[in-house]
């Protein structure tokens, strides 16, 4: 069946819908980090966080939420929790007291160091090749799908 095709086959099985196969990715991708986040420490949603800021330190709540799909009422515990860890911190900032800053501390930015998420790219029995090829096809998935529900609201 072609993705263009609106027709869906009466005999199409669960195993063969898309949406399937991402959930139960993303299951099994739970599984696969969860020895290594509790080491650390950490639920994946807080070391995606602590990630973000690797990329991007001295944030604000809503920028951080952007990146990570997460409206300011679900990550606001989020960071409060990884500041009691000693992850990060929140301070106001001092032009725009409304927005409040997200930075990493020396322990958040030391755990780049211990790289946790290596063990996994063997784990996916992906060459580095499909791997990216791969994740660029789920982003671009992921866009047209949230592209699609807006321009239905």
């Amino acid at each position: 069946m072609k993705p263009t095709d609106n027709a869906v086959p009466d005999n199409l099985k669960l195993s063969e819908f898309l949406c399937f196969a991402v959930y139960s990715t993303n299951l099994a991708f739970g599984k696969a980090y969860k020895p290594i986040l509790e080491q650390l420490g950490l639920t994946y949603t807080q070391y995606i966080t602590i990630v973000a800021l690797w990329e991007e330190d001295n944030q604000t709540v809503g920028s951080l939420g952007e990146k990570l799909f997460l409206e300011s009422n679900t990550l606001t515990p989020i960071l409060k929790k990884l500041e009691a860890m000693g992850f990060l911190q929140r301070q106001r900032d001092p032009e725009d007291e409304r927005q409040v800053r997200i930075s990493l501390t020396k322990k958040g930015r030391q755990l780049r160091e211990s790289q946790p998420e290596m063990g996994l790219a063997d784990a996916t029995g992906l060459t580095l090749d499909e791997f990216t090829t791969l994740q660029k096809a789920v982003v671009k998935l992921r866009n047209n799908l949230i592209k699609s529900t807006k321009a239905g609201e």
